[in-house]
C-alpha cells in the first residue's frame, strides 16, 4: 500500500510539473540566500571577472557562466570595466543531479552524489544522460529514471578590493526542482544572490524569483524585480 501511495504521489507531481512546463506561463524558483558584507561598496562600482586555474583551464564554460550572472551583477548596480576595475568578481555555480523527494523509496538503483558545500565548483561534466557544462557531482547515461530526477543547483559571487584583494562581499545561492533547464535556472539565482546587495540580510533568506516559461527572446530570462526576502524555511526532514 505504501508503494502505491508513494508512486500515486510521484505520478501527481510529474503531471504537475508537465502541466507547468507546458501550460503555465511562469514558474517560481525559490532560493536559500546568504550573503556577507565586510566593506562599503559605492553604487556604480566597476568590476573585472577574475578566475581560478581551474576555471581557467575550462574558458569557454567560464565565460558563458559570467555571461550568465553579468546581467545580475549590473542590475545590482556594478558596472564592468576590465581596464579599470575597482573591484575583482569570481562566480562559481554548480548543478548536481539528485534523487527527487518525490520518489519511490523501492527504487532498486543508483543514488545521488556527493553533498552541497560552498566555493569554487564550476567545471566540466556529464548531465543527465547526455553531455553537459555542469561540473560538481556528475553522472553518465541513464543514472535516474525521469520520473524521479531533481536538480540541486547552488551559486557563489566573491568580491575583492583592488589592489589588496581583500574580500569585501560574499553570497551564496542554492535552488533545488524538478526543471531541468539549468542555463535558463542559474541567471535567476545569481539574481536572488543580490537580493539586498550592497547591504544585505544577514541571516538566510528565501527568495523567490518569478521566471517566465516561454521567454521572447533566446538569450536566459531576465527575473522581475526581487521581492522582499523572507526567512528561510526548516530544512525538509
Amino acid at each position: 500500500m505504501q508503494r502505491a501511495l508513494r508512486l500515486l504521489g510521484l505520478a501527481a507531481m510529474t503531471a504537475v510539473a508537465a502541466g507547468l512546463a507546458g501550460c503555465a506561463t511562469s514558474y517560481v524558483v525559490d532560493n536559500n540566500v546568504q550573503s556577507y558584507a565586510k566593506a562599503p561598496i559605492p553604487p556604480g562600482a566597476t568590476y573585472r571577472f577574475e578566475r581560478l586555474p581551474s576555471q581557467q583551464a575550462n574558458d569557454a564554460a567560464q565565460t558563458d557562466l559570467e555571461s550568465l550572472a553579468e546581467p545580475s551583477l549590473a542590475a545590482a548596480g556594478l558596472r564592468r570595466d576590465d581596464a579599470n576595475a575597482r573591484y575583482a568578481v569570481q562566480v562559481s555555480a554548480r548543478s548536481q543531479l539528485e534523487l527527487s523527494p518525490w520518489a519511490d523509496p523501492f527504487f532498486d538503483g543508483p543514488g545521488w552524489g556527493p553533498g552541497w558545500g560552498w566555493g569554487p565548483r564550476w567545471g566540466v561534466g556529464l548531465g543527465y544522460g547526455r553531455p553537459g557544462w555542469y561540473g560538481g557531482g556528475w553522472w553518465g547515461p541513464g543514472a535516474l529514471p525521469p520520473g524521479q530526477t531533481w536538480y540541486g543547483r547552488e551559486v557563489s559571487i566573491v568580491m575583492r578590493s583592488l589592489p589588496d584583494r581583500q574580500v569585501v562581499y560574499e553570497t551564496h545561492a542554492r535552488n533545488d526542482g524538478p526543471y531541468p533547464d539549468t542555463r535558463r535556472i542559474l541567471p535567476v539565482m545569481f539574481h536572488a544572490a543580490l537580493q539586498g546587495f550592497p547591504n544585505p540580510p544577514q541571516a538566510v533568506r528565501r527568495v523567490d524569483v518569478t521566471v517566465p516559461t516561454k521567454p521572447t527572446a533566446a538569450s536566459p530570462p531576465t527575473p522581475a524585480p526581487l521581492p522582499s526576502a523572507q526567512p528561510a524555511p526548516a530544512a525538509r526532514p
